[in-house]
């Protein structure tokens, strides 16, 4: 992937005196007060605004925040907070424009202002085409650091790029197109795919599309049980979706095509009931009980898949294998990570991505050793999926 970006901008002194509207993703959580809960997204979108301060822009941040109904703008959907907190970290102030689309902001070279909540304006969402003029209309330089709506084709995503004199990548956005490349259109191989998640309806299309491209695909949780079954094993009271084996065996005959595997576990973990205290027990595969259901992969699956995970080039991690967050179902999980963190000091490129991925890269404290972790959500999955995403996708044009 191709695209102009910020520093290279900035770099060429193009930046000076000019207007220029960075899309972040400020669509932070609060508490029932309002008050954020959690300023990952804050602290990752800071670079690209101080990046334009630095080189003398006047500059503009427009971001959503939660899902307001378009034409109201009410107290909870307000960026005004959001504002506050931004000013103290970017270290500049940072008020809060409300009529921007009808009075654009008057800024020196050096200062910055937040817009009001973009999702409140009517036909933002359905990518208005007056509406994304209207945003162009404010700059004079467009900037994408949002990359976690990359996958949505909205009025301040994808439509003011079509429009705005001239469009590029911020930081984030241009760091995150590098590390999917590297994962997987340029990957290291051995390339590996690790994808868990409850069900293999909701990541059938990843990964159909992973089964083209990986040497080894590793599938954990409720999608690996319904790899079982395709597999002829009983997995008694396990989440399994009986109707998808028919699809696991189109995967399974796709990686065997072009010489790839799948390792299916060999000994799992299981009890009778969900619970963290429920007794449990560690059994082959063959001897799962009707009455139990499989909780994460034994010792010898771990060691097993920690050993193809070493040897990779590339890793690509999305899902754990167990139910992570209940302690004697974790060691699954966690072996993986440990040997995520080894290959990546042995030289392999890893991404992680996706809210239980990146929990479990907190909870064993591998943060450090993983090249890259994804801040995308839908879009990194949707990148996994093969899918074109709309606000990358303008940005290429525009390059």
């Amino acid at each position: 992937m191709h695209v102009k970006t910020l520093e290279m901008l900035a770099a060429q002194g193009g930046l000076a005196g000019k207007r220029v509207l960075i899309r972040s993703d400020l669509n932070v959580p609060r508490d029932e007060a309002g008050n954020i809960t959690n300023e990952t997204r804050l602290v990752a979108s800071v670079p690209a605004i101080r990046l334009a301060l630095d080189a003398g822009a006047c500059v503009m941040v427009m971001s959503h925040l939660g899902r307001p109904t378009e034409g109201v703008v009410n107290p909870e959907d307000s960026l005004a907070g959001v504002a506050v907190r931004m000013s103290e970290l970017v270290g500049v102030p940072m008020g809060l424009s409300k009529n921007y689309l009808t009075q654009a902001p008057e800024l020196k070279p050096g200062q910055a202002v937040m817009l009001e909540n973009c999702r409140c304006n009517k036909g933002e969402k359905k990518n208005n085409e007056e509406l994304a003029k209207a945003y162009a209309a404010l700059c004079d330089v467009y900037v994408n650091d949002a990359f976690g709506t990359a996958h949505r084709a909205q009025a301040s995503t994808e439509g003011v790029a079509r429009f705005a004199p001239e469009v590029c990548a911020g930081p984030l956005m241009a760091a995150e197109i590098d590390a999917l490349t590297k994962a997987v259109a340029e990957a290291k191989h051995p390339l590996t795919a690790i994808v868990g998640g409850s069900k293999v309806s909701t990541k059938l299309t990843i990964l159909n599309n992973l089964a083209q491209k990986v040497d080894r695909l590793i599938v954990g949780g409720g999608i690996a049980n319904t790899f079982l079954m395709a597999a002829g094993y009983k997995v008694g009271k396990s989440l399994a979706e009986p109707e998808l084996v028919e699809e696991c065996k189109k995967v399974l005959a796709t990686l065997e095509e072009k010489g790839a595997k799948l390792p299916l576990p060999v000994d799992v973990v299981v009890a009778k009931e969900f619970s963290a205290t429920a007794e449990h027990r560690t059994c082959a595969i063959e001897e799962v009980a009707d009455d139990e259901m499989i909780l994460d992969v034994g010792p010898k699956t771990a060691a097993m898949l920690a050993d193809i995970v070493r040897e990779s080039g590339t890793v690509v991690w999305n899902g754990p294998v167990g139910v992570f967050e209940m302690e004697p179902y974790s060691h699954g999980t966690e072996a993986l990570a440990a040997a995520i963190a080894e290959a990546t000091d042995k030289g392999a490129f890893s991404i992680a991505g996706g809210g239980d991925t990146i929990s479990a890269v907190s909870v064993f404290g591998i943060r450090d050793r993983v090249s890259y972790i994804s801040t995308g959500g839908g879009a990194f999955l949707e990148f996994l999926e093969g899918k074109v995403l709309p606000a990358v996708a303008v940005l290429e044009e525009r390059a």
